[in-house]
């Protein structure tokens, strides 16, 4: 009888046990905008998507509308692994790859007109096209209506043509503005 009642009280304490961990519903899709960039005369759009709580993928595209910046354009896109209590927000460090488009001047010497040096003599712009590697930091806060406020940077290097430039290392960052939905 005894041995009965054990087993029954092991039967009932094993299906009374469980530890199911609850899975919170949350937006996963967010669009971004950098106000930095757009200040400085760029634009630069980006899409997360959130894989769960704590990861999410997406893509940057950046393309300046002022003739002074030597990017033309890059496409970014990234990885991001989140540490905050809330889901997918707080601290996050992220991977990314970047496939930059630039332009660059290059130069014979200087110029010696009448015997004096005047400057560089340059010749005409040389366009190029890289993809770098490179990783992030930053911070991100949500609010409860959707509206999310980020600031990033982070540091790559160029794998194929910066040999022959001076854009061996390219920067990634910002401070984003955006809605979760």
């Amino acid at each position: 009888m005894k041995k009965l009642l054990l087993l029954l009280c092991l039967t009932v304490f094993t299906f009374g046990y469980s530890q199911e961990k609850t899975v919170i519903d949350f937006p996963k899709n967010e669009i971004k905008g950098n106000a930095l960039f757009l200040v400085a005369g760029a634009l630069e759009v980006t899409y997360e998507h959130l894989i769960n709580e704590e990861s999410g993928i997406g893509v940057s595209l950046f393309v300046p509308y002022v003739s002074d910046v030597s990017e033309k354009f890059n496409l970014t896109p990234f990885y991001r692994f989140y540490f905050g209590k809330k889901p997918a927000a707080g601290f996050f460090v992220e991977g990314f790859g970047m496939l930059n488009s630039y332009k660059y001047f290059t130069y014979n010497g200087m110029d010696y007109s009448n015997g004096l040096p005047l400057g560089l003599m340059y010749n005409d712009k040389v366009n190029r096209t890289d993809f770098a590697l490179g990783f992030g930091l930053g911070a991100k806060w949500v609010t409860r209506k959707g509206f999310l406020f980020e600031i990033n940077g982070g540091v790559g290097r160029n794998l194929f043509n910066s040999s022959d430039t001076d854009y061996q290392i390219v920067g990634r960052g910002g401070i984003t503005l955006g809605y979760r939905f």
